[in-house]
């Protein structure tokens, strides 16, 4: 049987990330090859993510990478909080991230899983890369990011302007962030009410009528006035998932669109919001 050295132990746990007692019995069982030894770990280490794969990735993290006028978004998915700090876990989404932007993907495909299941056998927990999404700023564009927490949530906010060189100033860059931040504070469904699917809102409206149907102080009333209170409710309600129409997050007596106006006036340009992109982890 070939010397295991104590060197060798450290090697293959460096780059395995296995105990150092499985490190040594695996280079025993692979009479002292190395790559052999690797070889038994990560199938031991796939075995063990294999009987964990019907567990669910509720925890995790977002990552958000920028580059160039584009971005890419994330959502790598574990079992644990624990391992979603782990610097690995951080890295590894990075990595993704960035890998997405500069290649332009736009689906999961093998290699990205691949990569997420060489760590999930390091690391021996269940682990899934949930979506991926990028967005490109075109001329007259700017994109702007936002984090909260530890990762919880991801945006990132696409802001267009009738003079582009109004995002060099950081009054502009500031406001972009703002909105950002807006998005992961309120989680609009949509960007404007045209942006609503009809299907969705004839459901709503539905589900208003019911409730209507069943409230002593509206149900005696005229058609025409309950037709009207029906319209009103339904005009509130997109009011609150519409992006445009909420109440600012930096000061809720004006609307998004009027807090556009406002900046661009005191920028001198006309600000517009093109696009965005929210995700959170487990949704």
């Amino acid at each position: 049987m070939a010397d295991i050295t104590a060197a060798d132990v450290k090697k293959l746990r460096e780059k395995t990330g296995a105990g150092m007692l499985e490190c040594k019995n695996a280079l025993v069982s692979a009479g002292g090859d190395f790559d052999k030894a690797e070889k038994l770990l990560k199938e031991k280490g796939l075995a063990a993510v294999e009987k964990r794969s019907g567990r669910a990735t509720n925890e995790g993290k977002i990552f958000v990478k920028t580059k160039d006028g584009a971005a890419a978004l994330v959502e790598l998915a574990t079992e644990t909080d624990f391992v979603a700090r782990n610097p690995d876990f951080t890295a590894l989404g990075g990595v993704i991230a960035g890998r997405v932007l500069d290649e332009g993907i736009t689906e999961i495909n093998d290699e990205l899983n691949g990569m997420v299941t060489d760590l999930a056998t390091k690391i021996r927990e269940n682990m899934s890369l949930k979506r991926i999404k990028t967005i490109k700023a075109g001329a007259g564009e700017y994109l702007a990011q936002y984090i909260h927490g530890d990762g919880a949530i991801g945006v990132v906010v696409k802001l267009g302007a009738d003079k582009p060189e109004v995002f060099e100033n950081e009054e502009a860059k500031s406001f972009a962030f703002s909105i950002a931040l807006h998005v992961a504070a309120f989680n609009p469904m949509a960007l404007d009410r045209s942006k609503i699917d009809p299907a969705y809102l004839k459901e709503q409206e539905e589900i208003f009528r019911k409730q209507m149907e069943q409230d002593e102080k509206v149900k005696g009333k005229p058609a025409n006035v309950i037709e009207n209170i029906l319209k009103g409710k339904i005009s509130k309600y997109l009011a609150d998932i519409c992006l445009l129409e909420q109440g600012y997050v930096k000061d809720e007596k004006l609307t998004v669109t009027q807090a556009l106006a406002e900046c661009g006036k005191k920028l001198g340009a006309k600000l517009t919001i093109n696009d965005y992109i929210y995700f959170k982890v487990g949704e």
